[in-house]
């Protein structure tokens, strides 16, 4: 597996985890009418959970053994912002179109590149995305955005921008992915009650488990390790600029695979944000990394 993924392009990971994750959105929607957002949250982080401490065992038995209280909070409350974050985008699907709920939440980052800026021009870039913002907000009468889904996403945004934070304090504290394995089994810690409340006999049939690893391997497993690999051999900034596409693949596999069709005034909408993202990135000396939500 390792040596494929050195086969390929860097460029081609990033944009591959990208729209892994997007496909992951996409097949975890198309099951709200069996499963609500919460149980799908729920086997989302459980299956990352796993994947993530099995691969970093031989790291957590020196870790946990030698790390302060101070450590074990900051990665507790990184446990906290994933499960909080990836609760409410998952909720903002339910409502909204996987597109306008994305592009929404990236926001989130954009928010902490611009924050970390003492540039004018960034205020260019935040007004363009505030814009795209209004666009995708406003109410056209069709009912398709609601005011709890963008509610929703703009919580999943500033759970993103925590998490981007909160990832580099661990990354710093932790080795390897250690650290985002034991924030991913506090995640799922929290989530769990919820989901099995919430998702009822239904969890126990077999296509629907296979259906959530599945959601899984391609919302966090896949992305989080072509992410990594890729960042070891691209600059930080082209990475940035490669992971503003996000709201775009969104809006792809929203309608390849939901069906969902977006109006020429929310595509504007998109294309307003992914300009502001590129600008925000391009104008920074040493951008912060943007991990996938």
């Amino acid at each position: 597996m390792t040596t494929l993924i050195g086969r390929v392009p860097a460029p081609g990971l990033v944009l591959f985890g990208i729209f892994s994750v997007q496909l992951g959105a996409g097949i975890a929607k198309n099951l709200f009418d069996i499963l609500p957002p919460s149980a799908l949250v729920m086997l989302r982080l459980v299956t990352s959970a796993v994947v993530l401490v099995i691969v970093s065992r031989s790291l957590l038995r020196g870790v946990l053994a030698h790390c302060s209280r101070r450590d074990l909070a900051i990665v507790a409350a990184f446990g906290v912002t994933l499960a909080t974050m990836n609760f409410a985008i998952y909720e903002s699907f339910s409502r909204i179109p996987l597109g306008v709920a994305v592009t929404i939440e990236f926001l989130g980052p954009l928010g902490v590149a611009v924050a970390f800026s003492r540039r004018r021009l960034d205020l260019v870039w935040v007004a363009l995305a505030a814009l795209g913002v209004v666009l995708l907000a406003r109410d056209d009468g069709s009912g398709r955005v609601t005011a709890a889904g963008v509610a929703f996403a703009l919580v999943a945004a500033a759970g993103w921008a925590c998490y981007i934070l909160l990832s580099a304090a661990t990354g710093a504290r932790f080795a390897g992915s250690s650290g985002l394995a034991i924030a991913s089994v506090v995640g799922s810690a929290l989530i769990l009650p919820v989901g099995i409340s919430s998702g009822g006999s239904e969890l126990l049939r077999p296509e629907i488990l296979l259906l959530g690893v599945a959601i899984g391997l391609l919302s966090s497993v896949i992305p989080y390790s072509f992410e990594l690999e890729a960042l070891r051999r691209l600059p930080a900034q082209l990475f940035g600029i490669l992971m503003s596409l996000e709201p775009a693949a969104a809006a792809i596999v929203g309608l390849v695979v939901l069906g969902e069709i977006l109006a020429a005034r929310e595509w504007l909408a998109i294309g307003l944000v992914i300009i502001a993202s590129l600008g925000a990135t391009r104008s920074q000396q040493n951008p912060l990394e943007v991990p996938e939500a």
